[in-house]
């Protein structure tokens, strides 16, 4: 029997049109003779939609009219299991369900629905999704939180200054501050995006002020590091969980400028094919150039990172080196990384479907786990509240 996988996409997130990308990659790489596809589109409101159309990149040109051809939907528990409805309700009994679904797939990036938001939300439904549990999605997409935990492990990180909003007021003393602790140059970026969202390098005060504009434009909290010197990024991706976990190939992405740019990631790709085949699109080298040891030590920061975090399913480790001193740095955790990081492990002999199958599996092993846990215990302290009052029992001591 098949399982019903719903694929999840989309989502209030400046990486929506992103995460569209690189759900509809996974949902064509699905295997169809094991799982029975469910796309659930999360529009920037936060309603959900399911639809057959949703399978294809080509709908998305025109939203409205695809969301026309859909069906809005929603999530329900009953009996232990969980439904997608339909919203629409019938005149006369129960509504039927679009199915039963026994396993999530979410494939969303950013604010709002990587960073704890969707997994939380799944694990209220009590339904097993793939990917890393709520509180690892929370501390990775925090940037400055993934800091100061990876720096306790005693795993590499570039020293940082975090500030928010209301400190911002006129950047004198934020510029005051970085340019006591760093001088120049300093990159500035918001402490909970992905895909290279508001990230800055500034070499001046004039460009600092420029960038921490832009930076706090999309988030409340930002934070300013010194900027590598003959920087090369190297890209790691990890796969399992606590009990086992494997690193990829490691890559080295091409930027087109001082920092790795959003249009690098999604949009030098499709330029002449007409659309972005997402992070596979990124011009890279796999594997990348770096010696043997700098490698070794990469995959094994990654893992460590990894399993010290609580992470599982796939996650893409970012690390920023130095070409002449061979030093490293741990500079980010993608928990849903674009295209979920497929073209990392296609070298090392996983292809998308065996890594899609691998997730599936990981999650339905997490939850069985889960389910053995005891989350409550019978008690008849209900059955004699009116005893109380209204000021409970601490009131009637």
């Amino acid at each position: 029997m098949k399982a019903n996988v719903a694929v999840l996409l989309g989502g209030r997130s400046v990486e929506h049109e992103i995460s569209v990308i690189s759900a509809v990659q996974a949902i064509n790489c699905l295997d169809t003779e094991k799982y029975e596809i469910y796309p659930v589109y999360i529009a920037k409101d936060c309603s959900m939609y399911y639809g057959e159309c949703l399978r294809d990149i080509a709908s998305y040109r025109d939203i409205p009219a695809m969301l026309a051809k859909c069906e809005p939907v929603y999530f329900l528990s009953e009996g232990g299991k969980t439904y997608l409805y339909p919203h629409k309700r019938k005149f006369f009994g129960k509504p039927k369900p679009v199915a039963l679904i026994d396993v999530a797939l979410p494939v969303v990036h950013g604010t709002n629905v990587e960073d704890g938001t969707t997994q939380g939300f799944l694990r209220a439904y009590n339904l097993p999704f793939a990917g890393c549990d709520v509180l690892a999605s929370a501390v990775c997409m925090d940037k400055f939180a993934t800091k100061m935990l990876l720096r306790a492990a005693g795993i590499p990180v570039l020293d940082c200054l975090l500030f928010s909003q209301a400190e911002a007021k006129g950047f004198g003393t934020i510029i005051k501050s970085v340019e006591e602790k760093f001088g120049y140059p300093v990159i500035v970026k918001p402490v909970n995006l992905g895909s290279s969202v508001g990230i800055s390098r500034a070499k001046s005060g004039e460009e600092l002020e420029e960038a921490l504009s832009l930076a706090f434009t999309f988030a409340e909290r930002v934070l300013v590091e010194p900027a590598v010197q003959n920087l090369r990024e190297v890209n790691c991706a990890v796969l399992g969980d606590a009990d086992e976990a494997i690193p990829s190939e490691c890559e080295e992405p091409v930027a087109t400028d001082e920092i790795l740019s959003y249009a690098d990631k999604y949009l030098e790709g499709g330029q002449k094919s007409g659309g972005s085949k997402g992070m596979a699109s990124l011009k890279r080298k796999i594997p990348a150039e770096i010696s043997p040891e700098l490698k070794k030590n990469i995959q094994d920061a990654a893992v460590k990172a990894f399993k010290c975090l609580g992470c599982e399913g796939v996650v893409r480790i970012d690390f920023l080196t130095d070409r002449e001193t061979g030093e490293f740095w741990l500079n980010e955790l993608n928990t849903i990384p674009g295209s979920l990081a497929f073209y990392l492990w296609e070298p090392i002999g996983i292809k998308y479907p065996e890594l899609l199958d691998r997730l599936i599996s990981l999650a339905l092993k997490r939850h069985r786990k889960q389910s053995e846990i005891v989350y409550s215990f019978d008690t008849n302290i209900l059955a004699s509240a009116g005893a109380f009052g209204s000021k409970g029992s601490k009131g009637n001591r």
